[in-house]
């Protein structure tokens, strides 16, 4: 599965509203005895452009943002 596909596939499969730390996505990416932190790149790319699309919420803190900066959630639009 590429980074996109994780993203949306864990968002999916949690409650309406709920959302999901980048870090969640990188884990599955990477499996178990990979190196996630490898993975980040690949995930903050594809939140850029699943965001860009529309297809994604970003917030930190609760407070939604427009771009990925720092510390992020994602929820599903």
């Amino acid at each position: 599965m590429t980074a996109g596909e994780v993203i949306l596939a864990l968002l999916a499969s949690r409650a309406e509203g709920a959302t999901i730390c980048p870090s969640e996505a990188a884990r599955l990416l990477a499996g178990p005895q990979g190196d996630w932190r490898a993975e980040m790149e690949a995930v903050h790319a594809a939140t850029d452009a699943l965001a860009e699309a529309g297809m994604l919420r970003l917030s930190w803190k609760g407070t939604e943002t427009q771009k990925r900066r720092g510390p992020y959630r994602i929820a599903r639009r």
